[in-house]
């Protein structure tokens, strides 16, 4: 099991730290350090390397030769598979086969799931092979108290997990399908009646987010979608735009860290889904804003010169670089505030965009198709029971709202 093996080496050599005293020494003429070998029993051989032209030399070759011998030492442990404990089985999938195939927004929030959650709540530690349905009832029980989400969150962390287990041999059987399932929490979803909506835009107009709040509102785009999207992605003369790409928040989390994040590079990726890649109508307010946003931007380049970053942005700050992730729903929260409405998120604004679509009658499927949905199913399990007519904003809608490709 050449994870555990990794595994277990990182650990024995990255938390041990040197002696006061040099692991090195002056002997016939040379520098020496005390050496540890395997022989064919498994037997721990005691002896000493020379030969070392000065004390660095020969302290930097002790702990290469160190990390050899763990790791020979690891290789024996590891012929037996039944040694290693859920635990640290969890550790080793997490760090060295599920963490280097997926980004690291999907990482932070497994290793949260992992190392804050899980781990912590492991009361009796036992072997993986003989974890069973009873005990991983128990275990999710205890993780399903840490928060509304958890219990369903842990669960489909502990599914990936044995299921890799079971396919490379590690377990005979896989426990995880007959545990008890736990539900997936619907969000709590903030819609505004038709006279809020009205508020809300009276004061949104004069507001330097007003745009990204229309695209949001009557487009139906993510905050990522909003911040990466570029003047190069509007046609002003069939007024439409395309859904390229998003800016994320990429959390650097060093390997064998656990949850911790060392910090955040905004970055750009392709949409959430392969349907989230799409091409939308957008109406005339939209377009004339950005035409207003297109001439604020070029008055910012004139005035900052070779200081400004050109990104092509229409979402940016002053000098052209790219706005924080958090800096959209700061300035929604103020706006709710000074217009005295209810709080609601950028991503509460494409909730209010689905509510409408309902409230016009559009299908299902249109509906999934204008939000970039990976399905239908996540379109129902999000809006399926959103209805109240009496609130219908109808006026703030018009027919050009639907994907470029379903146009007649």
């Amino acid at each position: 099991m050449k994870s555990y093996e990794n595994y277990k080496l990182k650990e024995s050599i990255s938390n041990r730290k040197p002696k006061k005293h040099s692991v090195a020494f002056f002997e016939r003429g040379s520098w020496y350090h005390r050496t540890k070998t395997l022989d064919d029993t498994g037997k721990i051989k005691y002896g000493k390397k020379g030969g070392f032209a000065s004390q660095k030399e020969a302290e930097e070759n002790y702990w290469k030769c160190l990390e050899a011998f763990e790791k020979s030492r690891m290789s024996r442990e590891v012929k037996n598979y039944g040694t290693i404990t859920l635990g640290d089985y969890l550790k080793v999938w997490f760090e060295d086969e599920f963490s280097p195939n997926v980004q690291n927004t999907t990482r932070m929030v497994m290793a949260h799931m992992i190392y804050d959650i899980i781990l912590p709540n492991i009361q009796n530690e036992i072997k993986l092979t003989l974890v069973n349905v009873d005990y991983l009832d128990a275990l999710l029980r205890q993780c399903s108290l840490s928060s509304p989400t958890a219990g369903n969150k842990c669960r489909e962390v502990l599914s990936i997990a044995f299921n890799h287990a079971l396919v490379e041999g590690y377990i005979k059987s896989n426990p995880m399908p007959s545990t008890k399932p736990y539900k997936r929490n619907k969000p709590n979803i903030t819609i505004y009646n038709k006279a809020q909506v009205k508020q809300f835009l009276l004061y949104a107009k004069e507001n330097s987010w007003y745009l990204e709040i229309l695209l949001a509102l009557f487009c139906g785009l993510r905050k990522g979608e909003i911040l990466g999207l570029k003047f190069e992605d509007f046609n002003l003369e069939d007024e439409t735009v395309t859904i390229k790409r998003q800016l994320t928040a990429n959390p650097i989390i060093p390997s064998g860290s656990g949850s911790k994040i060392l910090k955040y590079e905004l970055t750009e990726r392709p949409p959430k889904t392969p349907n989230s890649l799409r091409k939308l109508r957008v109406p005339k307010v939209i377009i004339d804003e950005l035409k207003y946003r297109k001439e604020r931007i070029e008055n910012n380049k004139a005035k900052f010169k070779d200081k400004y970053n050109d990104f092509d942005y229409i979402s940016c700050q002053e000098n052209g670089n790219p706005h924080s992730m958090s800096a959209f729903n700061i300035a929604l929260n103020k706006l709710c505030k000074k217009s005295a409405l209810p709080s609601i998120t950028v991503h509460g604004l494409r909730h209010m965009y689905a509510t409408i679509l309902i409230e016009n009658g559009a299908s299902l499927s249109k509906i999934s198709a204008l939000l970039g949905h990976s399905s239908i199913n996540t379109t129902f399990e999000y809006y399926c029971d959103i209805s109240d007519e009496s609130n219908n904003i109808k006026a703030f809608m018009d027919n050009t709202f639907i994907p470029e490709e379903e146009a007649d």
